[in-house]
């Protein structure tokens, strides 16, 4: 079965100029464009077709090398564009083999209406098909749809995609951080071990028998981890930020109060809790204004 081809639309209230040199000068180009590294065209003669070089770092100083030539534009009577593109690597870590595509530029009142459709050929036959449907093509479908919201957040407001980014992924670190850290001490000393420290403050917190001591810190354990997962489910994570600040403080006065020698304790509730506080904090800073994908039509 053939793959659908990926399509990314977003309107940016921006002349049609300025959103053709953005995404036309490969200088430009590259900042904004989450899939490329570097861009790099090569010289040519007067009316022959564009070639150009790019190169995407993969991380472990490991990076894919390709190229592509741009097959030719189009400007029709309504002054809309079309820009064709041809691509391909032999790289062998690449999912990619060889594709085709085109960007399509219409102008709109105030604003220009960009988007894209490509489509690529993949090695290893019907399992390589497989494998980029449930994996790769989703990942590039979204690199696609989130760069060009950093593209219109630079062109609108002129926030600059190294900003963008910076603050994209300290969010998102900071996100799987704390879901990792709830579901963890949900998880494993509550949970799993049932860990006797835990059981002790909750029995000196709450006048609890001990069957009863063990059925709250369980209790406890499960809200842990459903608060982990919605860190990951819940979109508006100013929200769970504003209430784990105040969530926090109430945990680590709460174990003072059961027991102040655990002050004495490493990694007490003082030190590790302080530390999640700042990186609270942190992550509060940089999370008003996150670019995100949704903000892109994704269906033809």
């Amino acid at each position: 079965m053939k793959n659908k081809p990926i399509y990314v639309e977003i309107s940016i209230k921006e002349n049609i100029e300025r959103v053709w040199e953005a995404t036309q000068n490969p200088t430009l180009h590259e900042q904004w464009d989450l899939r490329f590294s570097s861009i790099t065209y090569l010289p040519k003669k007067e009316n022959e077709t564009q070639l150009f070089e790019y190169k995407t770092n993969i991380g472990f100083g490991l990076a894919i090398a390709g190229w592509g030539k741009s097959v030719g534009t189009f400007q029709a009577k309504d002054d809309s564009r079309t820009s064709s593109l041809h691509f391909g690597t032999d790289h062998l870590l690449s999912p990619i083999k060889e594709g085709k595509g085109y960007w399509k530029y219409v102008p709109e009142h105030n604003t220009t209406k960009f988007f894209t459709q490509y489509d690529y050929d993949v090695p290893c036959g019907a399992f390589g098909k497989l494998l980029d449907r449930i994996t790769f093509r989703p990942i590039i479908g979204w690199a696609t749809a989130l760069s060009f919201d950093v593209l219109k957040r630079w062109l609108e407001k002129g926030d600059t995609p190294s900003a963008q980014f910076t603050r994209f992924f300290t969010h998102w670190i900071i996100t799987f951080l704390f879901f990792f850290v709830w579901i963890y001490q949900g998880l494993v000393p509550k949970l799993i071990m049932m860990h006797p420290e835990e059981v002790a403050l909750t029995s000196a917190l709450l006048p609890l028998k001990l069957s009863d001591a063990h059925m709250m810190v369980a209790t406890i354990g499960a809200i842990e981890i459903i608060f982990g997962l919605i860190w990951i489910l819940y979109q508006n994570k100013r929200r769970l930020l504003r209430l784990q600040l105040i969530i926090l403080p109430l945990l680590t006065i709460s174990a003072i109060i059961a027991d102040s020698s655990v002050l004495s304790n490493p990694f007490n509730p003082i030190t590790f809790n302080l530390s999640l506080i700042v990186l609270t904090i942190i992550g509060l800073l940089p999370s008003k204004d996150i670019p995100t994908a949704r903000s892109c039509k994704r269906v033809r």
